[in-house]
């Protein structure tokens, strides 16, 4: 069984060191190519659900044209009633 030493210290102190720096530069190297693919992911997913909406629109727009038909959707128009009820007044007496 060895025992520990001082030089048995430093060189790991000094792994540990070696080794945080490399991690921080390829860190430095790797995270805007990573930032990048989920971006580009992200705004893919956008897209598609943009698109897959819009169609749904479109489809649903074109049935009612079809029908000869005129339905005024008025609940996206008529601006709700602001409601501000923060709570109850309660007046408290001290006891003695």
């Amino acid at each position: 069984m060895e025992t520990a030493s001082f030089t048995g210290l430093l060189k790991v102190i000094l792994y540990f060191i070696v080794g945080y720096y490399i991690v921080k530069f390829l860190a430095r190297l790797l995270f805007p190519i990573v930032v990048r693919k989920v971006v580009s992911k992200a705004e893919q997913s956008f897209k598609q659900q943009y698109q897959s909406q819009y169609n749904n629109d479109y489809t649903t727009q074109q049935n009612r044209s079809s029908k000869d038909e005129i339905v005024s959707d008025t609940a996206k128009f008529t601006n709700p009633k602001s409601t501000k009820k923060v709570g109850e007044y309660v007046d408290y007496e001290e006891i003695e």
